[in-house]
């Protein structure tokens, strides 16, 4: 069976691509490359070895959309992660965040609604709860306003979604996820942000490799134990494995409701100054950072309730964050060393 994937290339798109792959699926990319490479392609091949099908297609372009997914007729499901997705950068661009991660949604939804493509795993993200008011957050805790553009753009497109679903034969897994962080064992693919990150973990890995003077730690007068932000990061793979589970769930019928939702964390929430910690610990090396003023757009403290997907799924998160860790540093190394 052929599944699309959109934003392939990216982070935790190539790493869903290797793990489908891995279980037998065949695989279509659309990616227009704004932050990734094509090189990715290769390397999944080198993972699985099987080259996936790649197309460089922005999506926002409704008639490239609409006929890459016409060549494709075998297509039987999509999982949809191409979005824009840095926080402060949506913050300071509005209207490109809005433009970019609903005009491509539409467009794709329009382009599967004409080749009878009816199963859909949307990548949505827990910036759609805000700022909760219990912790940790469940899959019914109220939707508090977004406060980015980007959160914003993740609900808004779960609308779209959900209204699309009651009228026609769609059916939606949209999973939102906490902080994936971490690489593929094999140090062949990772998180390849495209000029300064945005996320921490490729932040501390190129200041310990030297690509950066310091980490920024952004806010320490938070309400937490250390002052920090805290987040629930979850490994990588953990997080690919759960989009097999979602598009095997949708073409097996073995989905509850036309639009379900499931959090992927690990249910643990961990502060800015562990992560370093932790990182120190698993590279021996000391880190450089400082504190800078809190970042518009951040909420103070997030972490899942992760026993639905438990429950439903059958899914689990298995990696601890160490293990996150040493494998965001193996995967620095590996990209220091092709440079050289």
């Amino acid at each position: 069976m052929k599944i699309l994937v959109t934003g392939g290339t990216g982070y935790i798109g190539s790493h869903t691509v290797v793990a489908l792959q891995n279980e037998g699926f065949d695989v279509v990319i659309i990616d227009n490359l704004c932050n990734s490479e094509r090189k990715v392609v290769d390397s999944i091949a080198q993972i699985t070895g099987k080259k996936p099908i790649f197309e460089e297609i922005d999506l926002v372009d409704r008639k490239k959309t609409l006929e890459c997914l016409k060549k494709h007729k075998d297509i039987v499901g999509v999982i949809h992660f191409a979005a824009l997705k840095a926080v402060g950068e949506s913050v300071k661009k509005p209207l490109f965040y809005y433009r970019n991660n609903i005009y491509s949604l539409i467009n794709l939804l329009e382009a599967m609604q004409s080749n009878a493509i009816d199963n859909i795993v949307f990548s949505s993200s827990c910036t759609v709860y805000g700022q909760p008011d219990q912790l940790p957050v469940k899959e019914d805790s109220p939707l508090k306003k977004a406060k980015s553009p980007y959160g914003n753009t993740k609900k808004m497109s779960e609308d779209i979604i959900i209204d699309t679903s009651e009228v026609t034969s769609l059916k939606c897994i949209s999973l939102r996820y906490f902080n994936p962080i971490g690489a593929h064992k094999s140090a062949l693919i990772g998180e390849l942000p495209i000029g300064i990150p945005d996320n921490l973990v490729p932040y501390i890995t190129q200041a310990a490799i030297g690509k950066r003077k310091y980490v920024r730690v952004f806010g320490n007068d938070y309400n937490t134990h250390d002052g920090t932000a805290i987040r629930d990061y979850i490994h990588i793979t953990d997080l690919a494995k759960a989009h097999v589970i979602a598009i095997n769930r949708l073409l097996s019928k073995t989905n509850k409701k036309q639009f379900e939702i499931f959090n992927l964390g690990t249910g643990r929430g961990n502060t800015v100054l562990e992560v370093i910690e932790s990182f120190e610990k698993v590279s021996g090396l000391k880190l450089n950072y400082k504190f800078v003023d809190r970042r518009k757009g951040d909420i103070e403290k997030v972490w899942a309730d992760t026993s639905f997907a438990n429950r439903e799924l059958g899914w689990k998160a298995e990696k601890g964050l160490d293990e996150m860790m040493i494998s965001a540093w193996n995967w620095e190394k590996a990209l220091a060393q092709k440079a050289d």
